[in-house]
């Protein structure tokens, strides 16, 4: 039976990536629907937000270029949101996998918590389908290894989106599809792909997540009735066989993570009720 596959991103449904994605799922004959917030909604986790009209939330068609019988939808709603409605049925048959992306920007080390790209994944994974997030890294490689910082950020800036290898981003995340579905419903892949040609890509590395992302949030000012923030670099040398170390060094890193689950370290006894 054919894979049924909903993809989806928090970049928005006209985004580069996920049209990549899609065209690269077709190829490799899977049964696809796509579903993407119709604005960008990058940063909001696994947020349960819609826009409604006289009490319904806003789906609409919108066939993707060269995709023609795929059905895609822009949905007035966040990346959680639109996988949770999903997996019940929104689009039609529930889908057995969710992809989630290809987001433009690495997510990696423990900033995925606040990504829309993974948050979307996870979601899914908690209402029993498996799920994969794939991020292209715009940073670590290229043009932006000369500089750093803002100098770095602007310097991707510079490349045309339309220039970007998503191709290679669709490649190992879709090489990885038997990976997931052999595994527990519950975890999810977090896939980063260096911004590289396929025969350049150095290869794919299992990754531990960095103990910070590749920017960071900072307080820039904080005065009378405002706060201003900031990105920054987070200054910190990245620790080998983490995904920005293998990002860094022109690999593709893959991370099984879960959302929420229960811990046995803390100490908790005698609250039992025994």
């Amino acid at each position: 039976m054919t894979l049924r596959v909903l993809i989806t991103n928090d970049d928005g449904i006209a985004a580069p990536g996920i049209h990549a994605l899609a065209r690269a799922a077709v190829d490799r004959g899977l049964d696809v629907v796509v579903a993407a917030p119709l604005e960008e909604a990058s940063g909001t986790s696994a947020a349960m937000s819609a826009v409604e009209q006289d009490g319904q939330v806003v789906v609409r068609e919108h066939p993707l270029p060269d995709l023609a019988g795929v059905p895609a939808f822009g949905v007035g709603g966040s990346p959680g949101f639109i996988a949770l409605i999903a997996v019940h049925g929104a689009f039609g048959p529930p889908p057995s996998v969710l992809l989630s992306g290809i987001n433009r920007g690495a997510n990696a080390g423990r900033a995925v918590l606040h990504s829309g790209t993974v948050g979307a994944a996870f979601t899914a994974a908690a209402n029993g389908c498996r799920a994969l997030a794939v991020s292209l890294d715009v940073l670590s490689v290229g043009e932006a290894t000369a500089v750093s910082g803002g100098a770095a950020v602007a310097a991707a800036a510079r490349v045309r989106d339309a220039e970007r290898n998503w191709a290679t981003a669709a490649h190992v995340a879709l090489d990885l599809l038997p990976r997931l579905t052999a595994g527990p419903v519950e975890s999810v892949l977090n896939v980063n792909s260096p911004d590289v040609p396929l025969d350049r890509l150095r290869g794919v590395r299992r990754a531990g997540l960095a103990t910070f992302g590749q920017v960071q949030m900072t307080v820039a000012e904080a005065g009378h009735g405002f706060v201003r923030t900031a990105l920054e670099e987070p200054g910190q040398a990245v620790q080998p066989g983490t995904d920005l170390a293998w990002l860094a060094d022109g690999y593709a890193s893959v991370t099984a993570v879960r959302a929420v689950t229960e811990v046995s370290d803390v100490n908790l006894s005698g609250l039992d009720g025994d």
